[in-house]
C-alpha cells in the first residue's frame, strides 16, 4: 500500500497508453516524489520494485490480458528479480519505465524492465514470474501461451537469464526450505 496513491493516479486517473501487442515495449512515465527518496536524495533502492510493479501492471492493461487475465481469475506474482543501478534518479526528476516480455520457460515467464531517462538506461532489471489461479494453484503454460501468444523468435529468453531462474529457484511451497546457513 506504499503506492497506494501512484497507484490509483495510474490506474484511474491518468490517460492510458496506445494499445499495444503483449511483446511490444510499453514505456510508462514516472516522477521522483519526496516519498521515494532516501537519506541521499535520490531514488530509494527498493522503490525501483514497488515501481516497476506498476509499469508491468501498464504492460499487461495496455497489451488487453489484464482484463482477459482477470476474467479468468488469474493473477502475476515475481518469482525471482535482478536489478542493477547505474545513474541515481534524483527527486522531481522525470523517468519513464519500459517493460517487455521477453519469453517462457517451461514454468515460468521472464520480463525485462528499464529505468530510462532521455533515451538512456539508469537502472535494468529481469523478472522471473508466474500467474497463479484464485482458486489455488498454477496457471498451465500451455494456458498462458494460449492467451498471450508466443514469444516473436527474436525475442528469446537469453540462456543465462534462464541458467539465473534455475539457480535462484526456492523448493516449491509443498515441500520444506529450512532456513540452515552453511
Amino acid at each position: 500500500m506504499n503506492l497506494i496513491w501512484r497507484t490509483l493516479w495510474h490506474l484511474l486517473i491518468k490517460p492510458r497508453g496506445a494499445t499495444q501487442g503483449p511483446f511490444d515495449v510499453s514505456s510508462t512515465e514516472f516522477r521522483v516524489l519526496p516519498t521515494d527518496i532516501d537519506m541521499y536524495r535520490h531514488l530509494n533502492n527498493g522503490r525501483y520494485l514497488s515501481i516497476a510493479d506498476l509499469g508491468r501492471f501498464d504492460l499487461l492493461r495496455r497489451a488487453g490480458l489484464y482484463k482477459a487475465m482477470t476474467a479468468r481469475g488469474w493473477y502475476p506474482v515475481v518469482v525471482a528479480t535482478t536489478i542493477s543501478y547505474r545513474k541515481s534518479l534524483d527527486l522531481w526528476q522525470k523517468f519513464n519505465v519500459e517493460s517487455r516480455f521477453l519469453g517462457y520457460d517451461d514454468r515460468a515467464v521472464y520480463l525485462e524492465q528499464r529505468f530510462v531517462v532521455d533515451g538512456e538506461i539508469y537502472a535494468r532489471m529481469f523478472i522471473r514470474g508466474r500467474f497463479l489461479k484464485k482458486s489455488g494453484g498454477l496457471v498451465p503454460m500451455d494456458d498462458l501461451i494460449e492467451l498471450i501468444g508466443v514469444a516473436p523468435h527474436e525475442l528469446e529468453v537469453p540462456e543465462w537469464i534462464l541458467r539465473w531462474g534455475q539457480k535462484v529457484a526456492l523448493p516449491s511451497t509443498k515441500v520444506p526450505a529450512p532456513s540452515e546457513w552453511e
